[in-house]
């Protein structure tokens, strides 16, 4: 514990010019006495830390203690500080190891690019939750990220859609996080077609990890793989067809309200607006209960006329918003 604070200790010195022994107390996350005790170990260990005296004092490294990176430009520090996701590494119970690889880094850093860190923090933050959805990661998660990272079998218990719950045996490969929902990519263990699946973290009542490690597909590519699995989800869900008739306005606004790429290709498929200026298409839906929702976005813009049913509903919405503002 102690090596690893000392450590810490020097990477902090080598990143900055100076620090007082109270901001060397906070980084720690130690008193200052227990600093001043690091910096006489490190004295003593041939580490040139100079104590400067005084109300302005602190310590620094002196003698050009410090291994630098040669050959990395700015915008590739600047890209390198880019590529940790803090949110989703402190998910996985990887934020103290990001830390501790991006402290390495500003300490190898030449001066000319010591700012970098901060230049890419304040221009840049991805945040990944959805909104109204509640950012509380899945408690197995730190669970399944470990044995994504080492390879490692695990044994689940999944919660499917209808409520029973069964046990697979997973060659865990690769986590997404999308829109605030964490999946795994995995394959199940022994099966002879090497079908990979796509699980919600969220839905795992129990994980163990084994000892056993496996063997990667060199072949499994795991952006790829999302690419395709997303495309075929979207798609899948859309069972149902409702026909609508658009002004300009409700074709504009149609991609902002149901799924963009169904939306896109209905009003490409449905030709130019007829005389009087509308469009009419053939949209499809996830079901008449969303495309209800979706479409009473548009209000006037929009006119269903099938299936008659979903039609007599947005029939009845209107006779009561006319009674409400008549």
């Amino acid at each position: 514990m102690r090596a690893a604070r000392l450590i810490k200790l020097v990477l902090l010195l080598q990143s900055r010019p100076s620090m007082t022994g109270g901001e060397l107390a906070r980084e720690l996350e130690v008193s200052e006495r227990t600093v001043a005790r690091d910096i006489t170990a490190l004295s003593e260990a041939g580490v040139p830390v100079y104590a400067d005296r005084g109300r302005a004092g602190g310590y620094r490294l002196i003698g050009g203690y410090r291994t630098r990176l040669t050959g990395l430009g700015r915008a590739e520090a600047e890209a390198l500080f880019l590529s940790g996701v803090p949110a989703a590494l402190r998910d996985m119970g990887l934020a103290d190891a990001a830390s501790a690889a991006r402290l390495k880094v500003s300490a190898a850093l030449i001066p000319e690019l010591s700012d970098a860190p901060t230049s890419a923090a304040q221009r840049f933050h991805l945040d990944a939750p959805a909104w109204w959805r509640p950012g509380d990661p899945p408690e197995l998660l730190p669970a399944v990220a470990d044995a994504v990272w080492d390879d490692r079998r695990m044994t689940a218990r999944y919660a499917r859609r209808d409520g029973d719950e069964v046990e697979r045996d997973l060659e865990p490969y690769g986590l997404v996080l999308k829109a605030g929902v964490w999946y795994l990519a995995a394959r199940a263990a022994g099966r002879a077609d090497g079908e990979f699946r796509v699980y919600r973290v969220d839905r795992f009542t129990a994980v163990t990890v084994g000892e056993e490690r496996f063997q990667r597909s060199d072949s499994f590519d795991l952006p790829a793989f999302w690419e395709e699995r997303a495309a075929e989800f979207a798609r899948s869900i859309l069972r149902e067809r409702v026909e609508v008739r658009l002004t300009p306005e409700g074709a504009r606004r149609l991609p902002h309200v149901t799924d963009a790429r169904a939306a896109e290709e209905a009003l490409t498929a449905a030709g130019g607006p007829d005389g009087r200026g509308l469009v009419t298409v053939d949209l499809p839906v996830e079901s008449l209960e969303v495309a209800y929702a979706q479409l009473l976005a548009l209000g006037p813009e929009a006119e269903v006329l099938g299936p008659s049913s979903l039609r007599s509903r947005f029939a009845e919405a209107a006779r009561r918003a006319a009674r409400l503002y008549g």
